[in-house]
């Protein structure tokens, strides 16, 4: 028997305002995050179009504007990013309408969307220098320095994301084995050791300020609310209005992260460095699968990193001189 007819030979297609609230339901909450905006926004423009009857053209206006409306900050690209996410909210929404038979491969106007090419990026790893200028700075004018002190420490030892840091739980703490599970971009889980004093700090931290159930936030206001990224982007505004030279660089929660893997990759190699970093394997060379690091390998630069031996390690490692993890960020607050 031959198959059923798809439903764009036997409907009328939807327009692309309401094909766009049922893609958002097949998102995963990263594309969520990353593409439902993109998709809102550009419903002003084509949002009356049957989603069969957008062309290229219209969703190369879409970029350009995209490109013209983004914001100028001193890390601006010229809005390249801008518009590359634009390119890929298109090519995923009109994958589903491929998905769902309103169009075909050969009719997709995203397909044919150029992808524009990304340009090297200009964050770098911080100097020991600059570093301690920001721990020193942290506090200054913060309605809550323990907090802010918390943060900046966690992003330091593990080289999170932001998103990493903003989606840590109670259950994602492990203060026996001194461990947080991140989840990151592209649906990522892994377990990354945190120094005893840290692991100390997280718990007392979140147990004070109300968390109980396993998945309570973990970093909390003080009216005990989860923290968002608003407090991330007022922490930040606020370092670089105390240091110019962060301001001019634009210095964000991702510059300790080019940190901190810039210092294990220097003495500890490209694969731990990887490991650390909680880059995958996948679309890489083969060889990374023979270099994949082990926690333990981890953990080990983590100690050398903080000062502290990690419960991981036995027989216990040597004790190095502690490097970016300052004194003052070393002693945190209670809540």
């Amino acid at each position: 028997m031959p198959n059923p007819p798809s439903p764009a030979h036997t409907q009328v297609a939807p327009t692309f305002e309401h094909f766009q609230a049922r893609a958002n339901t097949a998102c995963t909450p990263y594309q969520r995050k990353a593409y439902a905006p993109v998709w809102r926004q550009a419903c002003a423009s084509i949002g009356h179009k049957l989603v069969d009857q957008v062309t290229t053209l219209d969703l190369l206006i879409l970029q350009q504007e995209s490109v013209a409306k983004a914001a100028l900050r001193a890390s601006s690209r010229g809005g390249r990013y801008s518009g590359e996410r634009t390119v890929r909210a298109m090519r995923a929404l009109f994958s589903m309408a491929e998905l769902d038979g309103w169009i075909e491969h050969q009719r997709n106007p995203a397909a044919s969307l150029p992808l524009p090419r990304r340009k090297p990026s200009t964050r770098r790893g911080l100097t020991g220098r600059e570093v301690a200028e920001i721990n020193a700075v942290v506090p200054v004018n913060s309605q809550d320095p323990a907090l802010d002190c918390l943060i900046i420490r966690l992003h330091l030892e593990t080289a999170c994301r932001r998103g990493g840091a903003l989606g840590l739980r109670l259950a994602d703490l492990d203060t026996h084995w001194c461990l947080v599970r991140l989840r990151e971009k592209g649906g990522t889980v892994r377990w990354q050791p945190i120094s005893p004093t840290l692991a100390a700090a997280l718990d007392r931290h979140a147990r004070e300020r109300g968390a109980v159930r396993s998945h309570d936030a973990l970093l909390r206001r003080l009216d005990h609310a989860p923290v968002t990224g608003r407090h991330y982007d007022a922490l930040w505004r606020r370092i670089r209005s105390l240091l110019p030279w962060a301001g001019a660089h634009g210095v964000s929660a991702h510059w300790l992260r080019h940190t901190t893997i810039t210092w294990v990759e220097r003495r500890y190699g490209y694969g731990i460095a990887r490991a650390y970093a909680g880059h995958t394997d996948t679309a890489s060379a083969p060889t990374a699968t023979f270099i994949r690091a082990r926690l333990t390998d981890i953990a080990g630069a983590l100690s050398a990193l903080t000062g502290e031996r990690h419960p991981l390690l036995d027989p216990p490692s040597s004790r190095h001189a502690p490097f970016l993890i300052s004194q003052h960020t070393r002693e945190l607050g209670a809540a």
